[in-house]
């Protein structure tokens, strides 16, 4: 084996809220911890983006915390203002206060990133055992090795890493974890000529019908100066349209949203998230497949789909990390925090 870049005592690959979340448990407890990502930004799917002078949060729109403990997770980021109300949520009655990014919802992952050894744009390629120890290959060629590793890209991607690696998933769990699914998402970010027709009195509309899942109003919402949407398609359109020309699905999805804009188009741009959100997961918020050394799958295909419930399976992973053991595991949703 060449030599490693790097040893840890525990790796997280994934650097979204669960890898965070458990990144920040582990090192808590006193572990060496190194999170690899290959994005260039934090967060996952709490995804910012500029278009010119124009601002978009074009992933998760926004955090709502039901439980205790994610409650008090995000009371700092509230404190220090990286979290704000947003504020035309208060006019919506029977829902939970939404709490948005301030200047946008990538700085809560910056936020949650902070005092952690996070090395970004390093894509992983290749996972194996090298003795007691996880050995994972990047992209570039890069090698760290770890006395143990915690898995939480989209379940897909985890698995193909278990493949490479010829790690054994007990035959009971496999079809479980395989039966993992999540909705694709198209994205359109358009900036406007002028202000949007969208109801001011709450900035953002769920449609009924229709190609358009989301709807918001970037400038009301408060992250950006210049009039700009963020447009979610269904998950529907967007499986039925995922690879045809982003450009044109781009269009239609604007020409489905002019009554709501009522303003002429900038310019716009389309993202399309593979693995937009969760629509079917695994119940337990985490799963052991390897021991000595550890192997742990976790992230926002288990549990549920809020980006409270990602939390907790980073928690929970960390959890069952710390606790060890042998042979294939899982931590029970009854003992999850909430």
């Amino acid at each position: 084996m060449d030599e490693p870049q790097f040893h840890t005592q525990a790796l997280v690959i994934g650097a979204g809220i669960s890898g965070l979340v458990a990144a920040a448990e582990l090192q808590r407890a006193g572990l060496r911890v190194l999170v690899l990502d290959k994005g260039r930004g934090f967060g996952g799917r709490l995804a910012s983006r500029r278009i010119g002078d124009a601002a978009f949060d074009h992933g998760a729109q926004f955090l709502t915390a039901e439980g205790p403990r994610f409650a008090a997770l995000l009371e700092p980021l509230i404190r220090d203002g990286t979290l704000v109300s947003w504020k035309d949520s208060e006019a919506v009655p029977n829902q939970p206060l939404r709490w948005r990014g301030e200047p946008s919802m990538s700085a809560v992952a910056k936020r949650l990133a902070l005092g952690l050894d996070v090395r970004l744009e390093t894509s992983v390629s290749g996972l194996r055992r090298a003795g007691e120890r996880w050995c994972v290959e990047t992209a570039t060629g890069g090698t760290f090795t770890a006395d143990a590793v915690v898995l939480t890209p989209p379940l897909p991607q985890s698995l193909e890493l278990l493949r490479s690696a010829g790690c054994d998933v007990p035959a009971g769990l496999r079809p479980q974890l395989e039966a993992v699914d999540y909705d694709r998402c198209i994205a359109v970010l358009a900036v406007l000529e002028g202000p949007s027709q969208l109801p001011s009195d709450v900035g953002a509309m769920t449609p009924t019908g229709g190609p358009i899942a989301w709807i918001a109003d970037n400038r009301t919402k408060g992250i950006s100066r210049t009039p700009a949407v963020t447009i979610h398609a269904t998950a529907a359109f967007s499986l039925e349209h995922w690879d045809e020309d982003r450009t044109e699905v781009g269009r239609r999805l604007l020409a489905a949203a002019a009554p709501w804009l009522g303003v002429g188009i900038r310019e716009f741009q389309v993202h399309g998230w593979r693995f937009g959100r969760p629509s079917r997961w695994h119940t337990e918020p985490c799963v052991r497949v390897g021991e000595a050394p550890q192997l742990i799958l976790a992230g926002d295909g288990f549990a549920g789909p809020r980006a409270e419930d990602a939390a907790s399976s980073g928690w929970a992973a960390a959890a069952l990390l710390l606790k060890g053991g042998s042979g294939h595991s899982t931590a029970s949703t009854s003992a999850r925090p909430d």
